[in-house]
């Protein structure tokens, strides 16, 4: 291994000798497959069958054992979902505050969407303006131009406006968002559609909820601002712009208010996300209950190992493979190292759970002890759950990486190593 990292530096092309059926590998070689994170029953007979024909291909009279550990040691809810809110909501009529959350989704997303209906429904209406007379819309765009651009910190106490950005953290951004509304294509279509005094109290308020969305996707998950803040926000400028506070978005929130509550209702996300714990759960809940509770999956893992009548191949992917490298580095580190021909992650988090220091079986740094046997860490970059070895326990020999391509996003990307001819050709190439 240390010489084809050699070769590999100094980049010698070697053509891999790949396993045949007449390579002397010896008919009872053994391999143990472990699985990852939210796998049952059903899908492991899948994975392992995938997993099975690859080896038996290349390895003549393999004895792949698989090691199912997700009804045993894997999450359940055992309260049945009970900590979850609103599992036991009832459809019935649209909540206000729902309404009101699907909109600002709209708006966070896309913070100009209530000024293209706007445009649009104008446009529809085919309003005439008389020549050389100040249209309304022009009259808005007017106002908003001429707004103050100075909301200092020294004018927090007597400037409502100023000291909401302030506290919400918004403030930064305030002439930016006025530059992007008054510039963009969206306004400016808008401010032609609106023709009389109705179309121009709703661009008014359109406007308005432009800049404020704009500072609020722009600050994104830092912003601290409650809803309440939000709209008064909206109602100030409003007002400094020449509307009515609270002034209407009629026409726009009809059409834009049924797609957002398509998006998020409160009421669907409620059903849903009963469903959407108890899917997920076994996938986190995994995760969660191994880095409380993974005692009993590493000694159980250890067990079949030592009972093995050779050292075997272990295979572990994501979380298994996790459990794989805590097992063997606890028992090295007791001085009683499990018997095994080579160790393969694929697709696992290991790498990253050490930087962390939230590996059981190594000490935050720690390098690899003596005893813990030959590595081999398969990733994709495009699995976002796969990590790198090499670089965290740098100038180990025993440690290789070795990338593949599936040419998946993730997360298919995470389970596609199994139907790669390239991940059982490479635990060929490492095995001699």
């Amino acid at each position: 291994m240390a010489t084809a990292r050699l070769n590999r530096s100094l980049g010698i092309a070697v053509r891999p000798i790949l396993p045949t059926a007449h390579a002397s590998w010896g008919v009872c070689m053994r391999f143990i497959f472990v699985h990852g994170t939210g796998v049952r029953r059903e899908r492991f007979d899948d994975l392992f069958r995938w997993v099975r024909e690859g080896l038996t291909e290349r390895f003549q009279g393999a004895d792949v054992v698989p090691y199912y550990w997700g009804d045993t040691f894997g999450s359940t809810l055992s309260a049945g979902g009970r900590s979850v809110p609103g599992v036991a909501t009832t459809r019935g009529a649209v909540d206000p505050e729902e309404a009101d959350a699907a909109e600002w989704l709209m708006l966070l997303t896309d913070p100009f969407c209530e000024l293209r209906v706007l445009a649009a429904l104008g446009a529809a209406d085919d309003g005439l303006g008389m020549p050389g007379v100040q249209s309304a819309g022009e009259r808005v765009a007017d106002s908003l131009r001429k707004l103050p651009r100075d909301l200092s910190p020294s004018s927090y106490g007597t400037d409502e406006l100023a000291r909401l950005f302030g506290d919400a953290g918004l403030i930064d951004g305030y002439n930016d968002a006025l530059d992007a509304l008054t510039d963009s294509d969206e306004f400016r279509d808008a401010c032609m559609a609106a023709q009389d005094d109705v179309a121009a109290a709703e661009l008014t308020t359109a406007a308005s909820r432009a800049i404020v969305a704009l500072l609020l996707a722009g600050a994104g998950d830092m912003v601290l601002c409650t809803g309440d803040e939000r709209d008064r926000m909206v109602d100030l400028l409003s007002s400094r712009i020449g509307g009515t506070a609270r002034g209407p978005v009629l026409r726009a929130a009809g059409v834009l208010l049924q797609l957002g509550l398509r998006w998020t209702p409160q009421s669907v996300l409620d059903r849903k996300r009963g469903k959407f714990t108890s899917s997920s759960a076994s996938e986190v809940g995994d995760i969660l209950r191994y880095q409380a509770r993974g005692g009993p999956l590493r000694d159980d893992l250890a067990q079949l190992i030592g009972q093995s009548p050779e050292p075997p191949v272990v295979i572990g992917h994501s979380l298994g493979g996790i459990a794989l490298v805590d097992a063997l580095a606890l028992a090295a580190v007791r001085q009683q190292p499990l018997p095994v021909r080579l160790l393969v992650t694929v697709g696992s988090q290991a790498p990253f759970l050490h930087e962390l220091g939230a590996l059981a079986g190594l000490p935050p740094s720690a390098t690899l002890p003596p005893g813990f046997p030959h590595w081999l860490n398969i990733y994709d970059r495009r699995d976002l759950l796969s990590y790198l070895a090499e670089p965290v326990f740098p100038g180990d020999p025993r440690v290789s990486d070795h990338e593949v391509h599936s040419r998946q996003p993730f997360p298919v990307s995470h389970s596609a190593y199994w139907k790669l001819g390239a991940v059982y050709d490479r635990i060929g190439v490492a095995l001699q």
